[in-house]
């Protein structure tokens, strides 16, 4: 089964963003059960958010969205039961009963959002990304490859490591940064 070129153009999430829908749509439904007493609205909008997620993912991310729905859900559920028990005369008997009874009522609908995700997930090339990172796992064992150690570990004289993207300050890739005493002997 090929998809056509109008659905292969259509909007596409990295894993981040899939997460987001998720956490977004698990909030909102604890917002409706909390505002109209619907008690199935939480498991209602995560599955249909597991749904939305899986299916309009990059086929790349398959792996990282298949092991996240039961953190998402827990982490969604916290978050709630946290704006709930702040005004409770005990926050933390009122934040642990409240995650228990959530917890358990949750369950059904958070097995079927994980096996919705794991589903479609398979559907869409999930094998294919299991099977290139174990390609990839073992050509890195094979080449001899060891894993890198942090930076602190090595002397910098002997090393180089480029800084991660984000900090505030001139780049410079692959050589080392020109110093006061010279560059570094080799």
């Amino acid at each position: 089964m090929s998809a056509t070129p109008a659905q292969r153009a259509g909007v596409r999430l990295t894993a981040r963003g899939a997460i987001a829908v998720v956490v977004a749509a698990t909030l909102a439904g604890e917002l409706l059960a909390s505002v109209f007493g619907w008690s199935f609205a939480v498991g209602a909008t995560f599955v249909a958010g597991c749904l939305a997620a899986a299916l309009l993912i990059n086929p790349r991310d398959l792996l990282s969205l298949v092991v996240t729905p039961p953190l998402l859900f827990f982490a969604a559920t916290l978050i709630a039961e946290l704006v709930r028990a702040i005004g409770a005369a005990s926050m933390i008997q009122a934040l642990g009963l409240g995650l228990f009874t959530s917890l358990s009522a949750g369950a059904p609908w958070l097995f079927a959002g994980s096996a919705l995700v794991l589903g479609v997930a398979w559907r869409r090339g999930l094998p294919g990304n299991v099977r290139t990172l174990r390609e990839e796992l073992r050509a890195a064992r094979a080449g001899g490859e060891e894993p890198r150690k942090p930076a602190a570990a090595t002397p910098a004289a002997q090393v180089f490591v480029p800084e991660p993207e984000g900090y505030f300050e001139p780049k410079v890739y692959g050589r080392h940064r020109d110093t006061a005493e010279g560059p570094p002997a080799t």
